[in-house]
This record gives C-alpha cells, sequence and structure tokens, in this order.
C-alpha cells in the first residue's frame, strides 16, 4: 500500500478522533460567529494507517501527543521544519519490527568486507542511475561514468563516487552558469535539499520498518549524524529527486525560492516511478524492498543489495 505524505504549510490543530488524525483550522475553531455545521465541515480526517510521512512546515501548529504517539506506533516520519522552511528534525519510532533484537545483532557483526562488498554496490547503482539521467537530460557523453561504474571495487578505495559526482554536477545544469553542488550553495541547491531531506526521511523509515539501525552505516561514519544508515542507502535514490528538480527548472518557473507548487512537486518524491527487481514500483515501496535486502544480507541470505534504477 502506497503511504501518504502529508504536509501542513499553515496554522492547524492536530489531534486524535477515533483513531483518526483530526485536522483542524485554528481560525474556524475560534471564530465564535461561525455556525456549527461550517466549523464541522472544516473538520477534515486522515486514517493513521494510510499515512507514511508528515511534514511540519508552521511555527503555529499545535499537535497532541496523543497523534505523535499513534505516528510513530505506526512507522511515520515526522518532519518538523526551521524558521526557513527547511527540513530540520526526523522524529522516528524506536522499535520497527517484530524481530529488531536479531537484526541489530546481524547488522552490529556485519564484517568489514561484506561492509565494504556493500559500498560497491550502493557506488555502482549511484554511478549508474546519475550517468542514466545526465544523459537522458542533457544528452552529455556519459561513457566514462559507466566505465567508472564497472571499475568500482570493494569499498570503492579509487573513490570513484567522487569522480563521477564532479563530473556528474559540472554538468547537469547547464542553463546555470557556474553550479556546484553546495548545501549552502545557489538555487537550484534549495530544491535539491528540501528533496534530499524528503527521500531521507522514506529511507530513514524504511530501515526502522526492516528492524535496522539507521544511526550505524556500511561507510559514513560520521560521529554526529543519527542516520548514517540513511544517507548511505539513500546514494542510489538521489538521481530520482535530481530529476524531479531538473523537470522544475526546464519547466521555466521561478526556483530561486520555494514556492508551494514547488514544495508540492517535490512532496511527490514517495510516489515517483522507479524500477526495482524488474518491476515499476513507487519510490517508497522499492525503498522499502531495498532495505528488506540490506536486511538479508546482513544475516547472510543473499548478498547483493535491490537498488532501482531508472529503466
Amino acid at each position: 500500500m502506497i503511504k501518504r505524505t502529508l504536509y501542513f504549510g499553515n496554522p492547524a490543530y492536530l489531534s486524535l478522533r477515533k483513531e483518526q488524525l483530526l485536522i483542524q483550522l485554528p481560525e474556524v475553531v475560534k471564530n465564535e460567529t461561525l455556525p456549527e455545521t461550517f466549523k464541522d465541515d472544516a473538520v477534515k480526517t486522515v486514517p493513521i494507517e494510510d499515512i507514511g510521512v508528515v511534514i511540519l512546515d508552521n511555527k503555529q501548529i499545535t499537535i497532541t501527543h496523543g497523534v505523535i504517539e499513534k505516528l510513530l506506533a505506526n512507522n511515520v516520519a515526522l518532519i518538523t521544519c526551521d524558521s526557513s522552511r527547511m527540513p530540520l528534525g526526523l522524529m522516528l519510532p524506536l522499535s520497527g519490527n517484530t524481530t529488531q533484537t536479531e537484526r541489530f545483532k546481524h547488522q552490529l557483526g556485519a564484517s568489514v568486507p561484506l561492509k565494504k562488498q556493500l559500498w560497491q554496490q550502493t557506488v555502482q547503482a549511484k554511478i549508474q542511475n546519475q550517468a542514466h539521467l545526465l544523459h537522458s537530460a542533457t544528452g552529455e557523453v556519459v561513457k566514462n561514468m559507466q566505465i567508472w561504474a564497472s571499475d568500482v571495487k570493494s569499498g570503492d578505495p579509487d573513490n570513484y563516487e567522487a569522480r563521477a559526482a564532479v563530473y556528474y554536477w559540472a554538468n547537469i545544469f547547464p542553463q546555470i552558469s557556474g553550479f556546484s553542488r553546495n548545501r549552502d550553495g545557489i538555487p537550484p541547491n534549495n530544491l535539491l535539499n528540501y528533496g534530499y531531506a524528503i527521500l531521507r526521511a522514506v529511507v530513514a523509515r524504511s530501515l526502522v520498518a526492516s528492524g535496522l539501525l539507521p544511526t550505524l552505516g556500511i561507510h559514513h561514519r560520521n560521529k554526529y549524524n543519527a542516520y548514517c544508515l540513511a544517507d548511505d542507502i539513500m546514494e542510489p535514490y538521489r538521481p530520482f529527486v535530481d530529476k524531479v528538480v531538473v523537470e522544475i527548472i526546464e519547466s521555466e518557473e521561478d526556483y530561486q525560492e520555494l514556492s508551494k507548487n514547488i514544495k508540492m512537486r517535490l512532496l511527490n518524491i514517495p510516489v515517483l516511478d522507479v524500477i526495482i527487481n524488474g518491476q515499476r514500483s513507487p519510490l517508497m515501496i522499492a525503498a522499502s524492498q531495498t532495505t528488506a535486502s540490506l536486511a538479508k544480507c546482513y544475516k547472510g541470505e543473499i548478498r547483493k543489495i535491490a537498488y532501482p534504477n531508472f529503466e
């Protein structure tokens, strides 16, 4: 089942009614001149079990503890935004799988050679997806990237990931002079940051559902990063976010600021079509297949992570 992504960019009251998310508007609730029938019609409800991601992007949102409890109990990723309306925090459940302890044990016991092989697969999948998008979007020559992808060795000791990234970012936005990928850089870095935050939440949610620790990565090891594994596993998924950003720019929409329309397009990331295991699937479902395959790799049942591609 495809889970819904709910975005709240205006003041709202979020509470529970009959195990459903109850959404009310403060200006309606507080207005004593409005008839009760109008107020009742303004109330919206959403089944908690239908939700996958919730984004809170307004300082005047009131959410009850009961809502937070139910969201986490149903493995919903809860994202909060800062004053600049960019994702700042991510809340996930502590337990999302019935065999979590066993899976933690396998993950913690993963050997260095296994993690290097998993990172090799991850880098290869990422470069292949970058090459596909770069060629389809710009017509740029990508034979070099395809060679780099095939030459990646266990652990990527030659750092082909970085080599491919330099070439990819130098060419993916040919209409933007001097563009470089930098979190604080010129637009559309702002769009990429927002899209990657959504993607990270989707992947982290899937990791928890698969009984894995999002903190313990196979390559990323920053001691200040609580989502190292999510940052590892999302790498081959990034080009799907990049594709959305390319399409926004090509539509000639003003991308200097994150408008409501642009945000709505980026919020569709969880339902983007990808190909995984030879089948077309929404990105959120594909992420679950990827993390489930990773858990099996840790357990020794299989040796390859299932990653998506464009075709």
